[in-house]
């Protein structure tokens, strides 16, 4: 099966006061489609910039690198468009139609002063302008149906701040798949939500993949999230993948240092003490030389600190799980 989104070697390079990082740091990811692909990371990862590098909306000033092949949901037969090499008319013209997003705070990424149904018409006409107004107003409320967003006409004529954190949340997921994108990026949608709604969304999310094939790409750093919603997980640390494959494979048999410190400091539902991981995320502008979890990771050996390692194979699985780690190369050696 063709990828719907293949990333290969992303690098994103942000300008500092101390010169050049890289938030984004040589990042290679598939996903099919109606796959989900779960993103997990502390803060400062690389999650975010990582999204919105594939959206064309990098910070100014921003160096983006490396290759990210869109296949087009529209136009299926016609080649993949790069998204790294593309011009700011084409990423316009792609953003929305192919390639959507939700991000992480609903009530400051919808306008405060512009009714919903006027937003979600808004982003419908960018992609549409020969729309007339009834057929527009037609898709807006089709848009909102799809969202499961109760009572559509109503909702329309509101304002952000009437609707609840989960119903802007909705109207976000509304307006992201009003001009059928085949790819939706989900940064963090549950964020500020509770229990029960977060549970709605999450629901609606898989209810929506699998109606209308879409690639899922759910950003988070919820591991419980992930494990309900994704089909295959990568775990970032200091802009690099250090751990990837199947859900259930990374989270019962985790095989960087990384992923298990997350997972012990991850609450369950037994009663069990969780355990923070020691330190914090290195500073992009000071990373150690060698693995850039070496100063935290508690099976260090003087050799993490030689050289950052590849991707392997991790516990003799195959290439479906991989972890970024040394101590899986001295298992494949044994």
């Amino acid at each position: 099966m063709i990828p719907r989104l293949s990333v290969s070697n992303l690098v994103v390079e942000l300008p500092t006061r101390r010169g050049w990082v890289r938030p984004v740091n040589e990042v290679s990811l598939t996903l099919a489609p109606g796959e989900a692909l779960g993103i997990v990371g502390e803060s400062g990862s690389g999650k975010t910039i990582l999204s919105l590098a594939l959206m064309g909306l990098a910070p100014p000033g921003a160096r983006v690198k490396g290759e990210a092949l869109l296949q087009l949901h529209s136009q299926p037969q016609s080649p993949a468009q790069n998204l790294v090499a593309a011009s700011p008319e084409r990423i316009r013209a792609l953003r929305g139609r192919e390639i959507a997003m939700i991000f992480q705070e609903p009530m400051t990424a919808l306008d405060p002063v512009m009714r919903i149904g006027a937003q979600i018409a808004e982003a419908i006409r960018v992609h549409e302008p020969r729309l007339n107004e009834a057929e527009l107003k037609t898709r807006v409320l089709r848009s909102l149906e799809l969202a499961a967003v109760p009572d559509p006409p109503r909702r329309a004529e509101q304002f952000p701040h009437q609707l609840s954190g989960g119903l802007r949340q909705r109207v976000m997921i509304a307006m992201a798949l009003s001009a059928n994108p085949g790819v939706l990026i989900a940064d963090e949608p549950t964020t500020a939500l509770d229990v029960t709604v977060q549970k709605q969304i999450l629901e609606l999310l898989q209810k929506l993949r699998r109606e209308l094939q879409l690639s899922l790409l759910f950003i988070t750093h919820d591991l419980g999230v992930v494990a309900q919603i994704a089909d295959r997980v990568a775990v970032m640390y200091a802009g690099r993948i250090v751990e990837e494959g199947p859900v259930s494979e990374v989270l019962h048999h985790p095989s960087h240092p990384y992923t298990e410190g997350l997972l012990r400091a991850a609450p369950r539902l037994e009663a069990a003490k969780l355990v923070p991981i020691p330190g914090s995320v290195p500073s992009l502008d000071s990373l150690p030389p060698g693995c850039a979890f070496a100063p935290r990771c508690s099976k260090h050996i003087p050799q993490c600190d030689s050289a950052v390692p590849p991707l392997l194979a991790a516990n003799g699985t195959g290439e479906n799980h991989r972890a970024r780690c040394i101590l899986v190369a001295q298992t494949e050696k044994k």
